[in-house]
């Protein structure tokens, strides 16, 4: 089973989501802002794939974050900052078992099929 974190007004996840139901991949949806998110995991997709591939740094929501809060040097300082701000994950992000795949794009739909 695949869950898909995201957020439901997001397009990508959207269509994310309407792509797995098409290939009949089993999935759960859990949406960030609703469902809430842990430090752990975080800091868990942080180890798996890095904070540029998992932080979304040309979207409004980083864009108006102050300088202070855009300068962390850990992923424990990160890791707050997502809490506060899930808007500024890349989405959606799959998890399958111990695997992180971040984005929809042709790279990631082929990971999931396969």
């Amino acid at each position: 089973m695949i869950t898909v974190y995201g957020l439901k007004n997001c397009d990508t996840c959207r269509s994310a989501l309407k792509w797995l139901k098409a290939e009949g991949i089993e999935h759960a949806f859990h949406d960030l802002r609703q469902d809430g998110l842990t430090g752990h995991e975080v800091l868990r997709w942080l180890a798996a794939v890095g904070p540029v591939t998992l932080i979304n740094r040309k979207g409004t929501t980083w864009r108006n974050l102050s300088d202070a809060e855009k300068f962390v040097s850990s992923d424990e300082e990160l890791a707050p900052l997502v809490l506060e701000y899930p808007a500024i994950l890349k989405r959606p992000i799959f998890e399958t078992g111990d695997t992180v795949i971040v984005g929809f794009k042709d790279e990631q739909r082929a990971a999931l099929k396969g």
